[in-house]
């Protein structure tokens, strides 16, 4: 008997046990630059360049503080994948009944949708700026990024991490160009890192910029991406991983910071200085050229806007798979996943531009941000009460300078959403919005208290490995058998081992691994769920092995299941292919994949499909 294993697709990094020194850190690095990205969207343009125009450098401390409370709370996120193997959503997954998780689903996917409107509003008005586009058929334009991500992403996360880096590049050298062309008042910066009151509407532009910094999706993104890396069992691996994970979120989110503060600096320098009131981007490039003299500064406003959309989009489409995945364990296909994310985002882009105007553009960004940060408070909690568990995060678990740190965040984080609910919200209308978020608010608080239960240990997303029952008698002599972790695992392996028997034939089981943590690094990531799919094989294998049966075990890491199937079995050229059918038909078909078709109409290997009795 023998184990093999598949390609590692889209690595891009070394083992991090075989890593030392600089290599070692280097080997870590990666996830916070994939998260920082999304903390340099357009939605950040927005509250920067009003916050900037209207208040000038007084509110660069609600930057500093929410970048702070930033590094703080993606450092959590870093450390409960790290020491569980389970993201946040799937950690809620396990901890809440399940209309808490269907709830705190359905707000952070109205984050995610925020964002993404953000994203094609960025895209739209930076189109306009760069081509003259009318800024609906710039909405339309951006929605094809889907297809550039999803372009992209067939040669692997190392080409689409360098594509990215390189608008992140672009962004900064546009910015460090532009301060140095406008030459900000130095003392009047440092006057503006000192903290001060929020009347005057400033209130609701800090609450933006909050939400624009803090991103709440990100957190569950992060305690995902940070499981691609094998970092050992060992609890003292474990601190070393969560202490390279805390720097390499501390000097990505620094760096987020300087492009934030950086665009602030610039507003405030050539707008506020001027007394000009800026009321849309458009505005803002338009008045760049003759405040500050030149052409050159317009341009690569433009160009940088454009940029920051398009970076941050893979942050809204990785996001959107890990929540989806990991509070309603279902998979849907990435482009179909993606493209109603995008549309989600278009429609109220569309409606505000025809109905209420382009100048309308700048207030929805802004408002976007607001509901990221109003959302914000859904996923800081928990993160911090499962942080906190000693039970699931063993050595790991918060200290309580860590909690102290960690609660006054939450808690100040709603005293601002509160005071903003207060001053904007009025009526039936208050009600009907805060009630049932207060209610859930207060659930998700309490819950410990409540129930005085923890977080269960082993809990598997995967059945029992199924034994085979009966016998058959047909002749092949090598059978490959793609298992999907379902039911219908135990019925393919129940004719495969009636041939093999019978003939003395080979099993291949194959597995496809295609969450978002496996296809970022391959065989290098260490989620639960790789490990349960690891003892899942290996418990086939010894089942098959004790009745005297050749198996080999495979697994592929790879976005589309059927894809990985085929190009195995054009590499092994098995006799037989078993393969379990679910039954999905019609839309169904469209949402989860047809797999069994695809594998049929491309190979000329006979396949075999068998179906449980009802």
């Amino acid at each position: 008997m023998s184990a093999d294993s598949g390609h590692s697709f889209g690595s891009s990094h070394v083992p991090v046990t075989a890593a030392r020194g600089w290599r070692r850190f280097l080997a870590f690095s990666g996830p916070a630059y994939l998260v920082s990205v999304g903390y340099m969207d357009p939605g950040n343009w927005a509250t920067d360049i009003e916050g900037g125009a209207r208040f000038g450098y007084k509110l660069l401390w609600v930057l500093v503080l929410s970048n702070i409370m930033a590094i703080l709370l993606q450092s959590l996120s870093a450390k409960l994948g790290i020491a569980t193997g389970r993201d946040l959503a799937q950690s809620c997954r396990d901890r809440y009944p399940l209309p808490v998780n269907y709830a705190l689903w359905f707000l952070c996917e109205i984050a995610i949708a925020a964002c993404d409107l953000a994203e094609v509003l960025g895209a739209a008005i930076a189109l306009n700026l760069l081509f003259g586009l009318p800024l609906i058929a710039g909405v339309l334009i951006a929605a094809l990024d889907t297809l550039l991500v999803l372009s992209l992403s067939r040669y692997g996360i190392k080409v689409l991490e360098r594509v990215i880096l390189a608008m992140v590049l672009v962004i900064g050298v546009c910015f460090a160009i532009q301060i140095f062309m406008v030459k900000p008042d130095m003392v009047e910066v440092a006057k503006g890192l000192v903290p001060s009151s929020l009347g005057d509407g400033a209130l609701y532009i800090a609450i933006g910029m909050l939400g624009a910094t803090v991103m709440p999706h990100n957190l569950y993104l992060h305690s995902s991406l940070v499981q691609t890396r094998s970092i050992g069992k060992s609890m003292a691996s474990r601190k070393e991983a969560n202490w390279y994970n805390f720097l390499d979120s501390a000097i990505a989110l620094n760096a987020a910071l300087l492009v934030n503060g950086g665009l602030l600096i610039l507003s405030a320098a050539v707008f506020y200085k001027h007394g000009v009131v800026v009321t849309e981007i458009q505005q803002a490039h338009e008045m760049l050229t003759p405040l500050v003299g030149t052409t050159l500064a317009s341009m690569l406003f433009a160009i940088a806007l454009l940029a920051s959309g398009q970076s941050s989009t893979i942050t809204g489409t990785m996001a959107g798979q890990i929540v989806m995945e990991g509070f309603l364990n279902l998979r849907m296909r990435p482009w179909l996943r993606r493209l109603i994310t995008r549309l989600i985002a278009i429609i109220p882009a569309i409606a505000t531009i025809h109905y209420m105007g382009e100048a309308a553009t700048m207030q929805l960004l802004i408002l976007s941000q607001v509901i990221l940060s109003i959302q914000l408070p859904f996923a800081i909690i928990p993160l911090i009460q499962f942080t906190s568990d000693g039970k699931s995060m063993g050595a790991l678990s918060n200290s309580r300078w860590m909690n102290v740190f960690s609660w006054l965040t939450a808690g100040l984080i709603v005293a601002l959403n509160l005071w903003l609910a207060f001053q904007t919200l009025t009526g039936w209308i208050a009600i009907a919005i805060s009630l049932p978020l207060g209610v859930l608010l207060v659930y998700i608080t309490i819950e410990p208290w409540i129930r005085r239960h923890q977080l269960r240990d082993g809990i598997s997303v995967l059945p029992p490995a199924p034994v085979p029952a009966t016998e058959s008698a047909l002749e092949y002599h090598s059978i490959l058998v793609p298992l999907d972790h379902s039911s219908l695992d135990g019925v393919a392996l129940t004719h495969a081992r009636a041939f093999a028997k019978q003939h003395g034939a080979t099993i291949l089981l194959l597995h496809v691994e295609e969450g978002v943590a496996s296809q970022v690094h391959g065989a290098m990531a260490e989620t639960a769920e790789e490990k349960e799919g690891e003892q899942y094989l290996r418990q086939i294998r010894e089942t098959l092995a004790a009745e005297g049966i050749d198996v080999e075990s495979h697994v592929e890491f790879a976005s589309s299941p059927r894809q990985a199937i085929v190009r195995f079995a054009r590499q092994r050229r098995p006799d037989l292919i078993i393969m379990g059918a679910h039954g999905h038909t019609g839309l169904k078909d469209l949402v989860f994949g047809s797999t069994i078709n695809s594998v049929r109409h491309q190979l000329d290997i006979p396949v075999l499909v068998v179906r449980q009795k009802n």
